[in-house]
């Protein structure tokens, strides 16, 4: 993995490549400042429609776990509510999982304020993307239209 430009800082991106480096990572990610239990975990991946022991979970955290099924990985994905593939080698998707992680976690903090759409042509953006992209500002808009106050402004 190399880096990301961001707003002309270079940012290392992290060494994801084994199992063990990828749960770690996205337990640190999603549940930023908790302390989650693998019993805590197996029970979100249920809720979600799938099925994961605690003690496996554990063990993947542990790096015993070092290849497992598919339906293992998905459930993983369930979990973290993220593209299952992200923890498979070699993967694709772990490019992607990170750079939406870092978007979501710079909208939360307000280094990023808007959204400007460069090269979608005279189609326009996809409507898969284009909703993704509204709910993203939905989510957080109200949050700074309260704090932006009467000189504050949006940029979509």
């Amino acid at each position: 993995m190399g880096t990301v430009m961001d707003d002309g800082a270079e940012h290392a991106a992290p060494e994801l490549h084994t199992l063990q480096q990828k749960v770690a990572y996205m337990v640190e990610k999603t549940f930023p400042g908790e302390k989650v239990s693998g019993r805590t975990f197996a029970e979100l991946v249920r809720e979600r429609g799938g099925s994961l022991s605690h003690s496996y979970f554990s063990n993947i955290l542990a790096g015993k776990v070092t290849h497992p099924s598919e339906e293992i990985l998905k459930a993983l994905g369930l979990g973290f509510g993220v593209d299952w593939r992200f923890f498979k080698e070699e993967s694709e998707v772990v490019d992607d999982v990170v750079s939406g992680l870092r978007f979501l976690a710079q909208r939360r903090t307000g280094e990023i304020t808007g959204v400007a759409a460069r090269g979608a042509g005279d189609a326009g953006l996809p409507p898969e993307l284009l909703e993704f992209a509204l709910s993203l500002l939905q989510d957080t808009g109200g949050e700074q239209r309260e704090d932006a106050g009467p000189q504050g402004s949006e940029r979509c």
